[in-house]
């Protein structure tokens, strides 16, 4: 089992980190970093290393996971890039809109395994979708990111220039998903459930459609046609739904968040 240095370790890192966790990841095996480290002392209390030196966890790991934001990973990788060896060392880069060839300049190889994910805050409870793209690795490396992201939910491998719309879809999703859920809680309370029932319907109820369209492999509008009967009351809330435009809404907040991420 390699060592993990988790650079930069925020609310994405320490969902990936409890993730692994969970999967049975050694938790010595673990290094999480970030400049202030209160934050990650429930993770210390877990047998996580904790540290405010990113040098040296990159000296004693073999898989770096840079987690800093996008604004501040140039001076991260540049302040590393003589301890990173191509022999010992992948680099796995969470932070969007960097592309790899960004990451060989900072880092000063272009020889480096290097690899650009995307996981979301799933991971916390080893449900993330992990869009990956990887560079200059071999079979065997390519193996084993899969597998270290297959821990925390479910890898997929995609081309580079889609880096930016996965994140949209996989990661923004979260939020989009969870404002979602949030709306038709506050619709239960509106029709006489108590917050925390309602909360129980919908949350089960969103993930059971999911688990339908996961297993099925089912078209949606499939599954919508089962529920949907004539003057029934799901084809009047749909299409009221539909005439204030809850789908181009969605659409709509999907491309505008797209083009925020290819304008920086």
């Amino acid at each position: 089992m390699k060592k993990i240095a988790i650079i930069g370790c925020g609310n994405l890192g320490i969902a990936i980190v409890k993730g692994l966790l969970e999967s049975g990841y050694a938790a010595d095996h673990i290094i999480a970093t970030r400049r202030n480290t209160s934050p990650l002392n429930l993770l210390a209390d877990r047998g996580v290393v904790i540290s405010n030196d990113n040098r040296n966890a990159v000296e004693v790991a073999e898989i770096v996971i840079l987690a800093v934001k996008p604004h501040n990973i140039q001076v991260i990788a540049e302040s590393i890039a003589d301890l990173i060896d191509p022999a010992k060392h992948i680099v796995i880069s969470l932070a969007t809109g960097i592309r790899v060839e960004q990451l060989e300049t900072w880092l000063a190889n272009k020889e480096l395994p290097l690899v650009r994910a995307m996981p979301n805050t799933a991971a916390d409870v080893g449900e993330s979708l992990t869009c990956l793209y990887t560079a200059n690795c071999t079979t065997a490396q390519n193996e084993e990111v899969r597998q270290l992201f297959d821990s925390i939910g479910e890898p997929i491998f995609i081309n580079e220039e889609l880096m930016e719309a996965a994140t949209i879809l996989g990661a923004c999703g979260i939020a989009y998903v969870l404002r979602f859920i949030r709306a038709m809680i506050q619709g239960g309370i509106q029709v006489g459930f108590d917050a925390k029932t309602a909360s129980a319907i919908v949350t089960q109820t969103v993930k059971g459609a999911a688990e339908l369209l996961i297993e099925r492999g089912e078209h949606p509008e499939y599954e919508i046609d089962k529920v949907t009967t004539p003057k029934g009351c799901t084809i009047v809330g749909l299409n009221e739904m539909e005439h204030s435009g809850f789908s181009s809404a969605l659409i709509k907040g999907i491309v505008t968040s797209y083009k925020a991420i290819e304008k920086k």
